[in-house]
């Protein structure tokens, strides 16, 4: 458990996310490392997200205005060794190649579709321990294929569960430039899994055709396009009805995941697919609030963070984008801990 001393308005210097020190099982909120991002198509860089959100979440105060001190419940990053890192080194160089041909090479996109396999159930038998023992898993990426082996083990204990899905893109392609573990697949995936209930879906805006139709055909599909929030912003709708809205279409049950870039671009210049648009900071917050005071959440996952260099030169302070994932992370956090009032 933390440290009997522990000053939590002293600076984090503490080996732990947040500064905090203490046996990551111990923890309720465990928090598995993705640095994969072999499908990633267009930016490449998050596989750094994990190793610089854990070095800016040493700059977040934990007074926190939302959800109190959720974090004495304990939050911690675990430690998975180099494995997941090694065979994303062994993905890249096929991987690279089938993105820039286009799609071409399937043997190629089946190499790295088997190496993805092996990534998702190293994550799903984590996050089935993480459950077994009464915690709360997190998966922290990486690219959006990365939690799809949390969402396995969290609808095989929560058959039904809702997904509340922040993000600019909706995920929903069947399988993209032939990966069928794709950054653009995570929810064709997760939607084919037994137990996975509702979708609902923020702040999505950039969509492709066969992706619409599939919106449109499958009720149990429930979007909250940008453009749609927009214009009843523009009505003179508060954010916080909308938001009201929002968690009104999601079962008891909730895994949240966010995309980083579901928010403003301007909080994450970096990541890989930035689009305009998105929620603000002040979104995000007044969104989980209102989930927290009304659902129960049993997991949740960040991705798609991109710290933009990495490692920092020496001196070097953290950029934006590694900032507000370190933020971002510590709300969804609180969201899930506070969750836990409602049984």
């Amino acid at each position: 458990m933390q440290t009997p001393h522990f000053d939590p308005d002293a600076p984090g210097v503490g080996d732990g996310l947040f500064g905090l020190s203490l046996d990551p099982r111990d923890a309720l909120v465990q928090v598995i490392p993705v640095p994969w991002e072999a499908t990633a198509s267009y930016g490449r860089g998050t596989r750094h997200g994990p190793a610089a959100i854990l070095h800016a979440s040493k700059q977040v105060d934990l007074a926190d205005a939302d959800f109190g001190e959720a974090w004495r419940r304990g939050i911690a990053l675990l430690d998975l060794g180099d494995r997941i890192a090694r065979w994303g080194d062994e993905a890249e160089h096929d991987a690279i190649a089938v993105i820039e041909s286009g799609g071409e090479h399937p043997d190629r996109a089946a190499k790295v579709d088997h190496l993805a396999d092996l990534v998702h159930s190293v994550v799903e038998a984590e996050a089935r321990r993480i459950l077994h023992d009464g915690g709360i898993p997190a998966v922290l990426g990486g690219d959006h294929s990365t939690p799809l082996g949390l969402h396995r083990a969290i609808c095989e204990a929560f058959p039904g569960v809702g997904f509340l899905h922040l993000d600019a893109h909706a995920d929903l392609r069947q399988a993209y430039l032939g990966f069928q573990y794709s950054h653009a697949s995570i929810f064709h995936n997760t939607l084919e899994l037994p137990g996975a209930g509702r979708l609902v879906g923020v702040g999505w805006r950039d969509l492709g055709r066969a992706e619409r139709a599939r919106i449109r055909d499958d009720d149990r599909i429930v979007p909250f396009f940008d453009e749609d929030l927009g214009r009843a912003l523009e009505a003179g709708t508060p954010w916080a009805a909308l938001a009201d809205r929002i968690v009104d279409a999601l079962p008891p049950l909730v895994h949240i995941s966010v995309d980083i870039d579901g928010l403003d671009p301007t909080l994450c210049p970096n990541t890989g697919t930035p689009v305009p648009g998105g929620l603000s900071w002040r979104d995000l917050q007044c969104l989980l609030r209102r989930v927290a005071q009304e659902r129960r959440v049993v997991g949740f996952d960040l991705v798609e963070v991109n710290p933009g260099r990495w490692p920092l030169p020496p001196g070097a302070r953290d950029g934006i984008d590694a900032i507000v994932g370190a933020r971002t992370l510590f709300k969804l956090a609180g969201c899930a801990i506070t969750s836990q009032a409602r049984g």
